[in-house]
Parts: C-alpha cells; sequence; structure tokens
C-alpha cells in the first residue's frame, strides 16, 4: 500500500520518513504533488512550527487541501496528523492571530494555560498518553511532546496531564491526530505507526 508523506515545508520530514520506514512501510512518497496524494492508500501530514505558517503553506500547495479532502474526507483514506500536523484537523487555530484549519474536527488550538505555575510552557519532554475511549491505534504509555498551543474540542481519543488535561490525540471515521510526536517516541512511537499501517477502518 503506498504511503504519502507530505512535503509542505513545515514538517521533520526525515526523521517521520526513517520512523515509518522502520515501522516496516516500504512504499512511502515523500511529495508536494497533490495529484500523489490523490492516489495514496495512506496519507501522514507532519508539522513543527506555528499554526498559521504551517497553515499557509500548506494552502500555498497547489491543489493540495482539495487532494485532502477528497481522499481522507470523501472517500476514507486513513490519514494521520502529527504534533502541528494534528492541529491543522481543526477548525482554528489561535497562535499569532485566528487562523483556519482544515475543519476536520469540531475545535481550536489554543495556547497552553497550564493549572499551575510550575508547569512550563512548552510543554516539552515524556508524558503519558491516557486513553479517552478505545481505539485501535491508542494504548496508554509515553510519548515525547514538544507544544505550546493545544486542541481544545470535539473527539479527543486520549489526554496528557501538564498541570491539567491536555488533548494528546484527536480522531474520528478515518483520521487520527497526535499531539506528540511517534518520530521521537521509541519503541512506543514505532508500535503507533505500525498500527497505523495495518489500520483497517
Amino acid at each position: 500500500m503506498s504511503l504519502a508523506l507530505i512535503d509542505y515545508g513545515a514538517g521533520n520530514l526525515h526523521s517521520v520518513e526513517n520512523a515509518l520506514r522502520t515501522a516496516g512501510c516500504s512504499d512511502l512518497i515523500v511529495t508536494a504533488d497533490a495529484d500523489v496524494v490523490a492516489k495514496a492508500d495512506r496519507i501522514v501530514l507532519p508539522g513543527v512550527g506555528a499554526y498559521g505558517a504551517c497553515a499557509a503553506a500548506l494552502r500555498a500547495v497547489p491543489g493540495m487541501v482539495e487532494a485532502l479532502n477528497r481522499r481522507v474526507r470523501d472517500e476514507g483514506a486513513p490519514f494521520l496528523g502529527i504534533c502541528v500536523g494534528m492541529q491543522l484537523m481543526a477548525e482554528a487555530g489561535e497562535e499569532m492571530g485566528t487562523h483556519a484549519g482544515l475543519g476536520w474536527v469540531a475545535g481550536r488550538v489554543r495556547r497552553l494555560e497550564p493549572g499551575s505555575s510550575d508547569a512550563k510552557v512548552p510543554h516539552m519532554g515524556w508524558n503519558d498518553v491516557v486513553p479517552a475511549r478505545t481505539h485501535p491505534l491508542i494504548e496508554p504509555g509515553e510519548a515525547y511532546f514538544l507544544h505550546s498551543f493545544a486542541f481544545e474540542g470535539a473527539d479527543v481519543l486520549a489526554t496528557t496531564e501538564h498541570a491539567g488535561a491536555v488533548t494528546a490525540a484527536i480522531g474520528r471515521d478515518t483520521m487520527i491526530g497526535v499531539q506528540f510526536h511517534p518520530e521521537k517516541s521509541q519503541r512506543y512511537g514505532l508500535a503507533l505507526l505500525e498500527r497505523f499501517l495495518e489500520w483497517r477502518p
């Protein structure tokens, strides 16, 4: 099965590609071509940086948002968003202004406001992933986080604790997003990617 890893200038592509290959993905294409994405069996959207910049970079790729909407929302191709790639699934993000997301999941991305001054922002390092409901891809464990903004809204699959509950994963239908970095989460992250590659939603 082919997997399209989207290159839009805003992702940790090399590390994600290596992790996907280690997890068993042999037919992987790193691409900025919307036509390739429109035909892929699975799609991964990474993301590192500010929400608005990532959203603008994705929309700047000719036909990419349209291809994603058609292939994921309309045709049901399995999709994984990583970090800002997950956040872009939301309706909007509030980092340096308000910026529209893909609108796949009801909710917004807002600055972390921990309930204790001891909890620093950005939220960085290893933390527990606690499933909020049963999902074939999400298991309890420890993952690596690095973010200053977090999703608030519907379809939360897992949370983590940072002086209060913080969204760690969201998903619905054939799409899932994780706030943590599977490519930096060692065995836990590789196991998640392995499950994604085998997922038949």
